[in-house]
């Protein structure tokens, strides 16, 4: 069966390697149900994935309703004897579809700041992650681990790759922001996840926060590769931006074609902030021009002054033509 044909992708391995061991002795426990009714899984009021493809959806429906759900859900207990969902909400959705009555399940006590870590990991596994839902899932995850704010943890990845790449390893400076505590847990984290290192995460990925907002808009509900989106992000004016965003989604372009679109949109722009710098050339020349007339003696000269009221005569004949 190749992959396309899978009835789910989750790697629930990354949460493992982040829990522990313990993680997968709860697997085992004999006190979780193998299955349960549907209808007694609720799913938490706020999930770190946003978006959900309508058309993969459908297809993975398909796919459960002939082979069933071949890999648990994830959930935990709750007061009544009813489950939250903590992983595996893509797989829930696609069994709802199909109309399943009953899901495998691995049920596991959790609080709410593990189970909030969980949903991180596992949705970082996903095979359809785009760039941007991967960034911020692991600083999502970072905050956590680090019991820091966003903008501290930025912080400290930047100090942490300007040092690396600034000094040799035998720089104090350098030993110093690498022993630290909050340094050791990025590399430990990133290790775990095993998607990227650390430095390639600062490099590559944290610049995509800096995208403009309609863009980041479309980049995190997948409606757009993020090659396209980084590049029609080149474009300044918000209005060209948007209406290249629009048909790019439209009729599905490719980077080549988006390329070329800006490169025309580029151009235009450059040709008419050409001719707007000629016409503002030649008014100041009119006006210098006119300046230095009223000052000049040159009504003093019959023969000047017979070829300043020609000219004038000129000028009052092209203004009435307008």
């Amino acid at each position: 069966m190749s992959k396309k044909d899978q009835p789910y992708s989750s790697q629930l391995k990354g949460v493992a390697a982040l829990l522990g061991e313990s993680f997968n002795q709860t697997e085992n426990t004999a006190n979780s149900p193998n299955t349960v009714a549907i209808n007694l899984i609720k799913l938490p009021p706020s999930q770190p994935r946003r978006y959900f493809d309508p058309q993969k959806l459908e297809e993975l429906s398909r796919s459960i309703k002939e082979l069933g759900i071949l890999e648990p859900l994830l959930v935990r207990p709750l007061p009544g004897g009813d489950y939250e969902l903590v992983a595996g909400e893509r797989r829930y959705r696609a069994a709802s579809m199909a109309a399943l009555a009953e899901v495998p399940i691995i049920s596991r006590v959790m609080d709410d700041a593990t189970t909030y870590q969980v949903r991180l990991v596992e949705n970082l596994q996903r095979e359809d992650l785009n760039p941007l839902e991967e960034t911020e899932g692991i600083l999502e995850l970072l905050v956590l681990r680090l019991e820091m704010a966003l903008h501290e943890v930025i912080s400290h990845l930047n100090r942490m790759r300007n040092v690396c790449d600034r000094y040799d390893e035998n720089s104090e400076l350098r030993h110093n922001v690498m022993s630290q505590p909050q340094t050791k847990i990025i590399e430990e984290l990133f290790a775990s996840l095993g998607r990227m290192s650390w430095q390639s995460f600062v490099k590559n990925r944290l610049p995509l926060l800096n995208l403009p907002v309609d863009v980041l808009e479309v980049l995190r509900s997948g409606q757009i590769e993020y090659t396209k989106a980084k590049a029609i992000a080149r474009l300044q004016d918000e209005k060209t931006r948007k209406k290249l965003l629009e048909d790019a989604i439209a009729y599905n372009l490719s980077l080549s074609e988006i390329k070329r679109k800006i490169q025309e949109i580029e151009s235009a722009a450059q040709s008419e902030s050409s001719e707007q710098t000629e016409s503002a050339s030649i008014k100041q020349r009119v006006d210098d021009t006119f300046q230095r007339f009223k000052k000049a003696k040159v009504w003093d000269d019959p023969k000047k002054k017979s070829k300043v009221e020609k000219l004038l005569a000129q000028l009052e004949a092209l203004m009435k033509t307008e």
